[in-house]
């Protein structure tokens, strides 16, 4: 089974569109969840997808914890800066989810609370009130995952 990137409630429609790019050219399987900040018909969107679109499939759920209910057996991750655990620090095995949240507010609490010990970031200087592009985070953790894998069946 294919790496997972997981979207709760993305807002950006040219983040999104890079991501199912990236998702695209990696097998990377992409799970959006609503409410979207944005059409899926989105100029922005396709075009930051190009033609990209019909080579990713994209799952769209209502909430987070519908796709945590559809795989109950895989392993799930969650990019925080709240977390004191690399992202590197992770063994990625094949079906694994990554996790990522709003651009504006990460995610919910809801969420991190009782996943917390799942939670990994991307290290980063401290006392800078921002932080990493959404779409540049989810390129960095997900080539992370196949490295480690070997890259399985890309080039």
């Amino acid at each position: 089974m294919p790496l997972n990137i997981v979207l709760v409630e993305p807002e950006i429609p040219s983040n999104t569109g890079n991501i199912a790019r990236t998702c695209a050219l990696t097998g990377a399987i992409l799970h959006l969840v609503r409410p979207l900040g944005f059409s899926v018909d989105d100029k922005h969107l396709k075009r930051a997808g190009l033609d990209y679109w019909d080579l990713v499939e994209i799952h769209y759920y209502d909430n987070f914890f519908h796709v945590l209910n559809k795989y109950p057996h895989n392993e799930f991750y969650y990019a925080t800066t709240k977390s004191k655990q690399r992202y590197t620090d992770i063994k990625y095995k094949n079906g694994d989810f990554i996790v990522f949240g709003k651009e504006t507010k990460g995610l919910p609490n809801e969420i991190l609370k009782e996943n917390l010990h799942r939670g990994v970031r991307i290290p980063m200087k401290e006392n800078i009130a921002r932080s990493l592009n959404l779409a540049n985070s989810v390129n960095i953790i997900l080539f992370e995952a196949l490295r480690q894998l070997d890259f399985p069946d890309i080039k």
